[in-house]
């Protein structure tokens, strides 16, 4: 059935999911505080890698998809999904963005409409906060008069296999009725919903698919800390434990851990663990220290490179290949590589960095020098470190061209120019 979709916040997950509904036949409206961003999709252009201009241009064609800054565009809407960011701030929760969207929808809201929160949270976000904020401004009752769920968003950016579509999509109400309401909507947009019986249940899912990962990286990357220390190859170790077919899973160490998921979901956990049963969560907080030191550790191996060819890192130039936090995405929220070389400008080195998918500015620092991937850029720096491994990237001409190179994700072979972290 076609339904008007409002879609709260168009970025990384808000701008696929208003396509998708729209190409399932709903009426989207795309809404977003950010003017430049808004301006960007009115004429067709996408800054998310997954949603081409071409595909938004046909809906913007058809008239199925309004990306607007107007919240007189959102009235009287069927569905509304909140996917705004949940920031961090001084290692608290920032639902800043959340309250602002429930402030803006419920003014609007009318009997018998769903509002879904997709925005990663502690359990007991949707409950506890969403729930008056909704009531108190439009003077329903949720579960009675509108429908309220959350579904928590599983976008992997650049991912060519798991799209929304085809990505099982875990769903939750407040209520029997509110759940069947959610499972409604995505099953027009999905091929496949997972309910649970709670919307603490839903919120609770998300952060341990994000903790699990944060983890178990965090463990690979201080072995491969260790192991190069005492002299074994961690990465053909990670080849052979991974022939076992069952009761491994592979991951692979890297310069620390990027995007919103990895260093900011765990920590929603831990402090409301923190907050609420006043324990630590110690697993959550190991892996952050051992992550968030990555960056230090790349710059101190770079740092013991130079020394063991008899020069100096103040003053020598160093190329970084990569500002996003992984590969084929122009993502640099929270990226490790904004922190190496902040470090490095810091310790007087010249830092030009290559990443050919971010194309927005990063904030670091003035001195930081955007540059094109090419063999004189290769050739003229005193040392090059891979950090995101895009696969625009020439690996060949990388190992070819370059004086020396500290590999951060073992895409090239290691020699006597080639160090692999």
């Amino acid at each position: 059935m076609k339904s008007k979709v409002v879609v709260v916040g168009q970025g990384y997950v808000g701008l696929p999911l208003a396509v998708r509904a729209a190409q399932a036949g709903h009426q989207v409206v795309g809404y977003d505080v950010d003017t430049d961003r808004v301006k960007r999709l009115v004429s067709g252009e996408s800054y998310v890698e997954d949603i081409p201009d071409a595909q938004l241009a046909v809906l913007l064609d058809r008239g199925t998809y309004l990306p607007t800054t107007d919240p007189t565009d959102l009235d009287g809407f069927d569905i509304a999904v909140v996917t705004v960011p949940t920031p961090l701030r001084d290692g608290a929760p920032d639902l800043s963005y959340i309250e602002s969207a429930a402030h803006t929808l419920a003014g609007r809201l009318r009997p018998g409409a769903t509002v879904v929160l997709e925005s990663t949270t502690y359990p007991g976000t949707t409950v506890e906060l969403l729930v008056p904020l909704l009531e108190e401004g439009s003077g329903l009752v949720a579960g009675q008069d509108f429908h309220l769920g959350y579904s928590p968003e599983r976008i992997d950016p650049g991912n060519p296999t798991w799209r929304l579509e085809n990505t099982p999509k875990v769903v939750s109400g407040i209520d029997a009725a509110s759940l069947t309401a959610v499972q409604a909507f995505y099953d027009t947009i999905t091929s496949n919903t997972v309910p649970v019986r709670t919307t603490e249940v839903a919120e609770l899912s998300k952060l341990i698919e994000n903790t699990f990962r944060h983890v178990n990286i965090a463990l690979v990357n201080e072995m491969a800390m260790y192991a190069h220390e005492l002299g074994v190859d961690v990465w053909e170790a990670l080849d052979a434990a991974a022939s076992k077919p069952f009761g491994f899973m592979r991951f692979t160490p890297g310069p620390g851990v990027g995007g919103h998921c990895l260093p900011v979901d765990p920590e929603y956990l831990s402090w409301r663990v923190r907050r609420t049963l006043g324990r630590s969560f110690q697993f959550v907080e190991l892996a952050n220290e051992i992550n968030g030191h990555m960056p230090d550790h790349v710059v101190q191996r770079l740092l013991l490179a130079f020394n063991a060819r008899r020069r100096p890192l103040a003053g020598s130039r160093v190329l970084l290949l990569g500002l996003a936090y992984k590969p084929n995405t122009g993502d640099a929220r929270e990226s490790p590589a904004l922190r190496v070389a902040e470090l490095l400008l810091g310790l007087g080195a010249e830092v030009r960095a290559a990443d050919p998918y971010v194309v927005e500015a990063v904030t670091v620092n003035s001195r930081l020098t955007r540059c094109d991937f090419t063999e004189e850029e290769l050739a003229a720096a005193d040392a090059v470190v891979l950090l995101t491994d895009h696969d625009a990237f020439d690996y060949e001409l990388v190992a070819r061209a370059s004086d020396f190179v500290l590999d951060c994700r073992h895409r090239l072979e290691t020699g006597p120019t080639v160090e692999v972290l």
